[in-house]
């Protein structure tokens, strides 16, 4: 975020006016973006006016912030008690009926993403993952699962963005005689700002030709907000739910936990917990994910965006920063509801660097959901088995959830208890498999991988059927260079390189 007063401003200026001087640039800035804004909404009908309001808002902290916004030296490990190992949570028996605390529940996606990082078009939640099943067919599932198996009204709500919003909402008829209810809301789009002028680069409320790409979602943070405008959180309080679970939709280990839904119900009234985060332990692939600690005696969510320069390989050091954010996060409805009204949620703003297609340097403010932990009362953590954490961001996570590592049940995928190893291989596919199309032409069939520990493949490499991959496996085609795997072949800590090709006769 940039520290005023920016270069050259400050010419001039006698000592001890360098404060009043910055407040005035500040007031400036402020003054030159709520006019835009209003430009913007003389172009448009039905625009949300709440959307431009929280962008002001942001936009005024955003001008506040000078320098890192943590304190280094103040940084502490969370107290042990602050974050629940998952086992010491899981012992406490349930109750003989599960449906009074179900009953009080709302499963919350995060389905704001498109698949774009994986090759495909439209909503990130719509690719197919499993036999067919799409990461929205398989949410589905587990809840109408847990509905039929409980008796009870487990309610779906899905926060989309103007991305998603269409196309979901046209696939969401597929499941009216699904036992689940599902409810939509938007979270805000607001404006990318010019790096230099800070001003927006929209020149009206469009979104399409110039003004394609000068909106955005900002980040999952803005659930609060977007809920609360919403009308469905007082919505859903006034049914009686009490909690929310929020998670991202292609997260296939988020599935709804019976022990941590027992724990938050079952807590004294003046000790209720109104958020949990749920952690797990860091290994190499996690370096870079948000971290908690203790910051001003308060539990706090620290991301490597907000770590000074001098300090990231500490942050991503194993040994100091044991465990890292899922964005499993349970979270009291009416504790959002209160903190919403007294404007009192706080998170640090991420600013994200872009360059537009024609390459226009922007910035866009955003903020994380796990960022208000600290807004909220008794906060928590438990750090849960691995199993709860299984993203698919790349073709290479699609290989392992479509492969037999994994079973699929009432929606729910768990590890293979064939695998005698409970950790996930590493899987590296190269750029020939980025794009969800290309990666199924390559592969016949999804290989055998049980006893897998480490694939790494890269060039021009296919996979015919029935192929078992066992221990440490690296198949490198150089360019030019072909390597078709046989059917029914089984590599077994091999290297493969050079060309091989397999023709129709």
């Amino acid at each position: 975020s940039p520290v005023f007063p920016g270069p050259g401003l400050s010419k001039g200026v006698p000592n001890g006016g360098m404060a009043q001087f910055q407040e005035e640039m500040r007031q400036q800035l402020e003054t030159s973006m709520h006019a835009e804004l209003e430009k913007l909404l003389d172009t448009a009908t039905g625009v949300s006016k709440k959307d431009f309001d929280g962008f002001k808002k942001l936009f005024h902290r955003f001008l506040q912030v000078e320098g890192p916004s943590v304190d280094w030296p103040k940084i502490h490990r969370p107290p042990e008690d602050s974050i629940q190992p998952y086992d010491k949570i899981a012992a406490l028996p349930l109750p003989d009926s599960l449906a009074d605390s179900l009953n009080k529940l709302v499963v919350v996606k995060l389905n704001g993403g498109l698949g774009t990082s994986m090759g495909c078009k439209g909503p990130k939640s719509l690719i197919s993952v499993r036999n067919e099943n799409t990461f929205l067919d398989l949410t589905v599932q587990q809840i109408e699962h847990l509905n039929k198996k409980y008796n009870t009204d487990v309610p779906l709500v899905l926060m989309n963005s103007f991305n998603t919003d269409e196309d979901t909402k046209k696939i969401l008829q597929k499941y009216t005689h699904h036992r689940v209810k599902i409810h939509t809301f938007n979270q805000s789009r607001y404006p990318r700002i010019n790096k230099e002028s800070l001003l927006p680069v929209a020149t009206d409320i469009g979104m399409t030709g110039e003004n394609a790409d000068v909106w955005y979602p900002p980040g999952h943070g803005d659930i609060y907000a977007s809920f609360y405008n919403s009308g469905l959180l007082d919505q859903l309080i006034t049914e009686g739910k009490e909690y929310i679970f929020v998670s991202n939709i292609d997260n296939l280990g988020a599935t709804v936990d019976l022990n941590i839904l027992h724990h938050l119900v079952s807590q004294p009234n003046g000790k209720r917990c109104e958020f949990i985060m749920e952690v797990t332990d860091k290994t190499r692939a996690d370096v870079k994910g948000g971290t908690l600690i203790q910051y001003d005696n308060k539990l706090r969510l620290l991301e490597i965006a907000q770590v000074p320069k001098a300090h990231v390989d500490e942050f991503k050091s194993v040994t100091k920063f044991k465990i890292f954010n899922t964005n499993n996060l349970w979270i009291s409805l009416g504790a959002i509801k209160r903190l919403q009204e007294q404007n009192a949620m706080d998170m640090e703003i991420i600013v994200n660097p872009k360059t537009l297609d024609g390459g226009q340097n922007v910035i866009q403010l955003e903020t994380a959901v796990g960022a208000a932990i600290k807004s909220f009362d008794n906060a928590l953590g438990i750090n849960v088995p691995r199993s709860r954490f299984l993203p698919v961001k790349t073709v290479s996570d699609l290989l392992l959830v479509m492969s037999n590592l994994y079973s699929l049940e009432a929606g729910s995928l768990t590890m293979s208890q064939k695998r005698e190893f409970p950790t996930t291989p590493h899987v590296k596919l190269g750029s020939s498999f980025t794009k969800v199309q290309e990666y199924q032409t390559r592969f016949e069939s999804i290989p055998d991988m049980l006893e897998l520990d480490h694939l790494t493949v890269s060039g021009d490499v296919t996979f015919g059927k029935q192929v078992s991959l066992k221990g440490t496996v690296i198949i490198i085609a150089n360019h030019g260079d072909r390597i078709d795997i046989p059917a029914g072949t089984i590599l077994e800590n091999k290297i493969v390189s050079g060309n091989l090709r397999i023709l129709d006769h």
